[in-house]
């Protein structure tokens, strides 16, 4: 009886063996932080010490199995454990001592196991290269309340690999350094993996002048490209076409003199609908890819499987043969699905290292005629002869495609599954998506689609694929409204993993995709480096949710599907404590984090985003509803909040609130018939993060505990500066208090703060901080600062700078914050109101207000009345004049304001009549607008300047007579332009308040407006 390890025996004529139960193997999973689901559904916990004789009997009846006897505990549950090595031997038994060598064999013990014992599968490190993709049915399930985990050993990382390493190198072209080997003739192949990246193809970028898009391919233009009829294979020759938001693939059929023709039905596939090859929103590249000739750049390559044989151009001083060169052989590694009265359960894969495929549909006659985000359509459709101009931007016989758009099948497949965990492991070189968890049928190599529930995704990497790192839920009908309860996807989990440098290939897809999911976490996980979307919720446009879309009745969707009137699967979503970055870096369209309809109880908060090329960091697609946005970051966006809003697609009743940006408009349709809010989101100058923000910043992406070098890390505590009073008078005083606050569990130590100051002010210190702070804890040290007592103009800013040094650990750490401080002259006749948080100042016959505000509007459903305002009660009688000169406005918002206004009562916003004001703006010129009887307190009617350019430094006047108004600009004080015509007032009373006023027309932000000469008469 030979020994095996500690803890267990091996019986004689056994097959594997039995242990008591590891409650934590390699890649272990402890509970995730934040979220509703528990990241592992399968047994993990302790057992209790005794095994019952009835059970010891019942394991000992195991036939074929080996017993783990615990000498001193024991469980109640048996382990079955397996052992496998690419050395090993199918006839030995599974043992460490005598592991077997493939999956195949491995998965034939562990299903005669699995509804006895728990049964773990270890592999032991190198490289499984599968002749076929690996398959899992529900005859592979942990039965009768048992579990199967597929797992490495520890330290060790076993590779599924789908591709041959390719050897044999010989220098085919001395001058271009370029190489050749031999691989089996027929296997064709899109990627190619070196040491461990993708490669990229043979391609060159020609500009779209070099050619004319015809209905059957291509015109040569330029005669530089009249070579390419004398190239051979030239139906592997590939067109690409990056642009607004698809990423498009067509293959050529032939090439004679000056005509490309293009094989079909992809050429008309890809020139109808939107975006489209022939007319691309905006523009964009276009290549020429997969010929020997276009080798021109080095780590490029070139396969031939007709002749079988792979060419590579090296870099300078590169030998191939020191490289390890993978090229993929297979289209898919691994299947998992049931069917939905059986499907495979309780099944475990962790620290298992996923790589090399490739997917061929591109390259054939279907191409990718790319949708959005990996769909495309497959099949031919009757289209109008001149589709390439009258379905460029859509048309009726194009929505007869929409519900047989294909989705880009995963490496890893997922469906017709429950209680499927991942764990630890590293999705990488794969030609698709990575994994895919729940996709249309067509997706899946069972030919099995959707139905997945409980599924958990923790902890793995995803890098250098191809597609989507994790793509979950399906496109088709079936998926948003199954025809059998079974298909509904629900209950997935997606936390902890780091999502990078994924579609690269494909590169229309987003990091992670969520399509029609009910309750899908998608928390703690770090997305970046991707030319679309970051993180990408939902689908359909709206067009599914009940009631249908007007947009979508417009476009005739509804010849070829009903008007729903249920919901569709998509709801409940959680999308939080996410770090985006690094996004967009091709296309311009899309979100780093996207929804697309409607999705009741949903919720997207916590977020980070930054570095997206300042496009739009939180984007509310068509037909988007019942949403809520909070507590997000974002950093640096051209656009931080955005709802693709029309009076036809719903996109309806949605609440951004309290989010933080430093950058970038607010483009949000909010009142009727849209309804969306926009609640306390506060827009911060330059890096002055509040300390909630800056705790949302750290925890966002992988949970601190587990962050490794691969991962972004941030400062372990925050630092805010606040003053008590942020405007005071010359020569008075407010107090100033910067906090460091540590988000970490570890103590910092040596602790010290400081302060800078602007010319002029003084500081005494107050309190004086500690110098460590423990776990979650704060510190606080104060100033006394006192303004210089004299002021040349009305308002002056004046920024500290607390700064702060400490170590967590060994770590050294610096941060800082700013404060501002406003200096304001006090006004001496005037009095000020600010419906809103304002600053008045007054230098001589010079004034400032210093205001945010949303708007000073109430016409087309809003009610925005905020606003700040320096003003002589009830000057203007029924013959008045009022002027003043704007002498500065700061841009907050092309619609900012600051001008005059006339009204009976300018402390009662939203309630007071007889409501006019003549404002200049940044870039709209100057504005009449005034209240009409339909919305008594606001301004609802409006006049501007045929002149939009007009802008400040510029004369206004307002010249009341009885409840008539007229308004006028100048440039010099003289010389006076009429904006509109004479309007007249509702409710105007006799005598009314006059004055100077100005809104930022911004949800966060505050702006200041300059004035001199104000005079009523």
């Amino acid at each position: 009886m030979a020994e095996t390890p500690t803890g267990s025996r091996l019986l004689e004529g056994a097959g594997a063996v039995i242990t008591p139960h590891d409650p934590c193997g390699p890649g272990g999973i402890p509970s995730a932080s934040h979220s509703s689901i528990s990241p592992l559904r399968t047994v993990m916990h302790r057992y209790p010490r005794a095994l019952t004789a009835a059970l010891a009997a019942a394991v000992t009846a195991l036939a074929g199995t080996v017993l783990a006897a615990a000498p001193v505990q024991a469980s109640p549950t048996p382990v079955a454990r397996i052992v496998v090595a690419p050395a090993g031997d199918d006839r030995d038994t599974g043992t460490a001592d005598h592991p077997v060598a493939t999956i195949d064999r491995a998965q034939q013990l562990a299903r005669n196991l699995s509804a006895k014992a728990d049964v773990v599968v270890e592999l032991t490190g190198g490289t499984y290269r599968l002749s076929k993709p690996w398959k899992l049915t529900g005859e592979d399930s942990g039965r009768n309340g048992h579990t199967v985990t597929w797992r490495a050993l520890p330290g060790q990382t076993p590779v599924l690999s789908g591709g041959q390493r390719v050897t044999g190198w010989k220098l085919q072209d001395p001058t271009a350094n370029i190489y050749v080997a031999s691989v089996p003739k027929g296997v064709d192949s899109r990627q190619l993996y070196v040491d461990g990246a993708l490669a990229p193809r043979a391609s060159i970028a020609i500009s779209r002048s070099d050619v004319k898009v015809t209905p059957t391919g291509l015109t040569i233009v330029n005669p530089d490209l009249n070579y390419l009829a004398s190239l051979p294979r030239q139906d592997r020759i590939e067109v690409e076409s990056q642009n607004s938001f698809t990423d498009r693939f067509a293959p050529v059929q032939s090439i004679n003199g000056t005509t490309i023709t293009m094989q079909q039905p992809a050429w008309n596939n890809n020139n109808w609908g939107y975006d489209t090859i022939a007319s691309p929103f905006a523009g964009g590249s276009l290549l020429l890819e997969n010929s020997y000739s276009f080798l021109k750049t080095p780590g490029q390559w070139y396969l031939d499987p007709q002749a079988g044989q792979l060419f590579y151009k090296a870099a300078t001083g590169q030998d191939p043969a020191d490289s390890d060169i993978e090229l993929p052989r297979l289209t898919s590694l691994l299947q998992i699905s049931g069917s939905y009265t059986n499907p495979v359960r309780n099944v475990t894969f962790q620290g298992i290292r996923f790589a090399h495929t490739t997917w061929l549909e591109p390259g054939t006659s279907i191409g990718y005629a790319n949708q959005q985000n990996g769909t495309f359509i497959a099949s031919a459709y009757p289209q109008p002869a001149d589709f390439v101009t009258s379905c460029r931007s859509g048309c009726p016989q194009f929505e007869a495609t929409r519900n047989e758009w294909r989705q880009i099948p995963a490496a890893v497949q997922v469906s017709a599954a429950s209680g499927i965990t991942f764990s630890g492991n590293t999705f990488t070189d794969l030609g698709q998506v990575g994994l895919g968890i729940g996709n249309d049928a067509d997706a899946h190599g069972s030919g099995i689609g959707l139905g997945t529930s409980d599924i958990s995704v923790y902890h793995n990497t995803f890098t250098d694929n191809s597609g989507a790192g994790i793509v979950v839920g399906g496109v088709r009908p079936d998926a948003h409204h199954p025809s059998d309860p079974a298909m509904v996807n629900r209950d997935i989990s997606i936390t902890n993993n780091l999502v990078t440098r994924v579609a690269q290939d494909y590169k229309d897809m987003s990091g992670i995709l969520s399509t029609y999911v009910t309750h899908i976490v998608i928390e703690h996980n770090e997305v970046s480096d991707l030319a679309y979307d970051g993180i990408d919720v939902g689908w359909g446009w709206g067009a599914n949710d009940p009631g249908g879309s007007q947009d979508y009745k417009n476009r005739g969707l509804y010849n070829y599907q009903p008007v729903y009137t249920t919901p569709t699967a998509l709801s409940h979503n959680i999308v939080r404590y996410n770090l985006i970055h690094g996004t967009k870096k091709v296309f311009h369209d899309g979100g780093s984090l996207y929804n697309l309809s409607a999705s009741p109880g949903s919720v997207l908060s916590d977020n980070y985003i930054y570095d997206n090329r300042r496009t739009v960091g939180l984007y509310l697609d068509e037909g988007s509803r019942y949403v809520t946005l909070s507590h997000n970051v974002i950093q640096d966006a051209g656009v931080w909040a955005f709802t693709n809003a029309s009076g036809t697609n719903n996109t309806n009743d949605n609440t951004f609130t309290e989010n933080w940006y430093n950058s970038g408009v607010t483009q949000v349709a909010t009142g009727s018939p849209h309804n969306n809010a926009l609640n306390g989101n506060v827009q911060i100058s330059g890096g002055n993060w509040p300390l909630a923000a800056q705790r949302v910043m750290y925890e966002a992406g992988i949970e601190p505990r587990l962050r490794t070098g691969n991962d972004s890390r941030r400062a372990p505590a925050g630092v805010a500066l606040g003053a008590a009073n942020t405007s005071v008078h010359p020569g008075s005083s407010t107090t100033l208090t910067g906090t460091v606050q540590n988000f970490s569990t570890h103590t910092l130590s040596d602790l010290t703060l400081s302060l800078d100051l602007p010319g002029g002010w003084t500081a005494q210190e107050v309190t004086r901080p500690r110098t460590s702070v423990a776990g979650g804890g704060n510190a606080v040290a104060s100033w006394q600062v006192t303004a210089p007592s004299t002021m040349s103009s009305p308002i002056d800013s004046a920024t500290f700078t607390v700064k702060a040094s400490y170590r967590s650990g060994a770590a050294p750490y610096a941060v800082s914050a700013s404060a501002t401080v406003t200096q304001a002259g006090a006004l001496t006749a005037l009095k000020s109101y600010g419906s809103v948080p304002s600053v008045f100042g007054q230098a001589g016959d010079h004034y400032a207000i210093l205001t945010g505000g949303n708007d000073i509007w109430g016409g087309s459903g809003q009610r925005f009345d905020e606003y700040g305002a320096i003003y002589s009660p009830k000057a203007a009688g029924p013959n008045s004049t009022l002027t003043v000169q704007v002498t500065a406005q700061q841009a907050v918002d092309p619609w900012s304001k600051a001008g005059l206004v006339l009204r009976n009562d300018v402390s009662a916003p939203g309630e007071s009549q007889g409501y006019a004001v003549l404002v200049v703006t940044p870039g709209n010129g100057v504005s009449l607008q005034w209240q009409d009887s339909s919305t008594p307190g606001y301004l609802d009617q409006f006049a501007t300047s045929v002149d939009k350019t007009i802008k400040a430094p510029v004369w206004l006047r307002l010249i009341r007579h009885g409840d008539q108004v007229s308004g006028y600009y100048s440039a010099d004080g003289a010389a006076w332009t009429q904006v509109g015509s004479t309007v007249t007032l509702a409710g105007a009373t006799t005598t009314q308040d006059a004055g100077m006023i100005a809104t930022a027309h911004s949800a966060g932000a505050r702006g200041e407006a300059d004035f001199s000469d104000f005079d009523v008469s």
